[in-house]
């Protein structure tokens, strides 16, 4: 089993904003695929198969900063092991629509990853980062995680995505390394 965790904060206000790359994400591959979401392990939470491997999409609904709470629910039902977790998260330290996968890695001060991380107590999971960029001089962090992508952006977020999609699904057939060489 796997689990494939999309980073976020619920409700309209935050739904194109560049800390829910990682829910937008998930909802591309549900759509794509015909699945449904249901409410479970304190998010939004949808299930597949690839092959006779079962899988599950996790859409915390705990805020960013609780994440690990939703996370460490689905994991510990269902006896997920770390190496078997690839949570989606943005990543300020990227440019804007450049994603990286790791196998694992630190919080890098991101407090969604430093809750999973408190909650399984381990940093030995999968994580896809897509590039949000730095923010402009005059803003804070926050202000610039929680504020939309303009036009421009939202194209190259959208072509990010779909890149992005294709990784999850290597990495689903057990193709993390080649995820890694295909879309780094």
């Amino acid at each position: 089993m796997k689990a494939v965790i999309g980073l976020g904060n619920p409700g309209l206000k935050y739904s194109r904003t560049k800390h829910n790359v990682g829910f937008r994400l998930l909802d591309i591959l549900v759509k794509e695929k015909g699945y449904a979401y249901r409410n479970d392990f304190r998010g939004k939470i949808a299930e597949g198969r690839l092959k006779e491997n079962r899988f599950f999409l996790l859409k915390p609904y705990t805020y960013m900063n609780l994440s690990g709470l939703a996370v460490g629910q689905l994991v510990n039902y269902y006896k997920i092991a770390s190496k078997d977790i690839l949570v989606i998260h943005d990543d300020m330290d990227l440019p804007l629509g450049k994603i990286r996968i790791r196998a694992k890695g630190s919080a890098g001060g991101h407090k969604g990853l430093k809750s999973i991380i408190e909650e399984l107590g381990t940093q030995d999971f999968w994580r896809l980062k897509i590039g949000v960029g730095r923010p402009q001089e005059q803003w804070d962090v926050i202000n610039h995680v929680l504020s939309s992508f303009n036009k421009e952006e939202d194209k190259i977020i959208e072509e990010a995505l779909e890149q992005a999609n294709k990784a999850v699904f290597l990495w689903l057939q057990g193709l993390g390394n080649e995820a890694m060489n295909n879309y780094n």
